[in-house]
């Protein structure tokens, strides 16, 4: 595995090649993300990864500094997965002056639900993986359905821009007991792991009331909410949406259940998509 440190490096390397296949991330690698690499591998003649930890989609008070960075597993864990080249540019490699230009994108899918509950994060999202396409210039860029808002969103990006990348949006990767993969699991305690499967476990008790026809989506959501924060978590949101654009459903549109809840001092995010409520 080639290993770039800074934009000339890996525009060197990837000169030899037509159609780079890329998965960026920000480390800390689990099976979710390895699944994003083979995924990636048969789709272009180089597969290409990024580690960056994004200073600009952390708010003041969020993990930054803690973040783990776990690079000698990291690197390991993707040669392992095939991954040919790794891009892993520190801060003044990939942010040489002060990034004033940045990608602000549709106020209408960036400022609901995770935009709501973290202002600015999608600017610092759409500015990252926007430089980064510029570096790599993927033909194609594989990110995970776990992060559903944050894909809509980079999909809309590249349809706005014409970017000549195509898009593939990779099934969540999940444990046994079906809690959604995630870097920030580490943090939890073992009480909380256990824990922590609840919050798919509401996400398919949202879906049930839908299949099962069940009209009051607000009341279908008010319980989700009620039945985390009785068990002592912090929900953001339990929302039921259309997937087209994540807002409100009408009958016989295909929807997606999407939460955020704090358990202690870990915030997990996750989703389901949904057939299309009855008419």
């Amino acid at each position: 595995m080639y290993i770039a440190h800074t934009i000339a490096e890996l525009r060197d390397h990837l000169a030899a090649f037509e159609r780079p296949a890329f998965v960026p991330t920000m480390g800390n690698l689990h099976d979710g993300h390895l699944a994003l690499i083979r995924q990636a591998r048969p789709l272009g003649d180089v597969t290409v990864a990024s580690i960056f930890v994004n200073r600009l989609q952390f708010l003041p008070h969020e993990d930054f500094d803690t973040y783990p960075r776990t690079w000698d597993s990291d690197c390991e864990k993707l040669r392992t997965a095939g991954c040919d080249v790794l891009f892993a540019p520190d801060e003044k490699a990939l942010y040489p002056e002060p990034q004033t230009c940045k990608v602000h994108p549709d106020p209408a899918l960036a400022d609901i639900l995770e935009g709501h509950f973290r202002p600015g994060f999608f600017v610092g999202v759409c500015t990252v993986v926007m430089k980064l396409f510029q570096c790599v210039q993927p033909r194609v860029a594989v990110f995970g359905k776990k992060d559903y808002q944050q894909l809509m969103m980079i999909r809309h990006m590249v349809r706005q821009f014409a970017l000549p990348i195509e898009i593939v949006g990779s099934e969540t990767f999940r444990a046994e007991d079906g809690l959604a993969l995630s870097s920030r699991n580490g943090y939890l305690s073992e009480a909380e792991r256990a824990e922590a499967v609840q919050l798919s476990k509401a996400l398919k008790a949202m879906a049930q009331a839908v299949q099962a026809g069940e009209r009051d989506l607000a009341a279908i959501e008010a319980r989700a909410m009620q039945a985390l924060a009785q068990r002592g978590w912090q929900p953001d949101y339990l929302v039921l949406r259309r997937r087209s654009d994540l807002q409100a459903p009408s009958a016989g549109e295909p929807l997606v259940a999407l939460a955020a809840a704090r358990l202690g001092g870990t915030r997990l995010i996750d989703n389901l998509e949904i057939d299309a409520m009855p008419s």
